[in-house]
């Protein structure tokens, strides 16, 4: 189960055009940015990435404006933990459990939930905060990954787990953010 402790949240790839081609994009924007208040009221830090955003574009308003003190981390490589910059920042996180969410589904986070798996993290993926532009490569990508050690989750899942009781602190702000 996750803990706040251990827990960096990296949003991969909500960017340019990309974020708006995806399936259901709005729900899953909509799920992300939930996703990222949600770790801010808990103290989760939060990491983001973006492929090549030069020609894709950067993080997305929505959720670049809930981390205004944070630029997107460039990366090339399809797989986050292939780019030395990422690496870095998620070694100087000193966190072994990795929340992910962000598109596609079927690529970058296919690729770098298996090479963070191989690294000895936890991955923990949020089905409902992901997507690709094909629905079909969305569910083989969460099937295949789920066979390979990957904790599929959502984003209310992840939160109260989080959370552990409805005395936290931040209950009832988590409470009203996923209604």
């Amino acid at each position: 189960m996750l803990s706040p402790e251990t827990t960096l949240l990296v949003v991969i790839d909500v960017q340019g055009n990309l974020a708006r081609v995806v399936a259901e994009s709005e729900s899953a924007i909509r799920a992300v940015g939930q996703l990222v208040q949600g770790s801010g009221l808990l103290g989760i830090p939060v990491l983001l990435t973006a492929q090549v955003p030069e020609k894709i574009g950067h993080t997305i308003p929505e959720i670049a404006r809930l981390l205004p003190e944070q630029a997107d981390l460039p990366r090339v490589h399809f797989s986050i933990w292939q780019d030395a910059g990422v690496q870095q920042a998620i070694r100087n996180s000193r966190r072994q459990q990795l929340l992910i969410c962000g598109f596609e589904t079927h690529i970058c986070l296919y690729q770098s939930s298996l090479d963070l798996l191989a690294e000895g993290f936890e991955v923990y993926l949020a089905a409902d905060a992901v997507s690709s532009r094909n629905p079909y490569n969305k569910t083989i990508a969460l099937q295949e990954l789920s066979s390979q050690g990957v904790h599929l989750t959502t984003v209310e899942m992840a939160l109260f787990s989080l959370m552990r009781s409805a005395q936290h602190p931040a209950f009832k702000s988590i409470s009203k953010l996923i209604k």
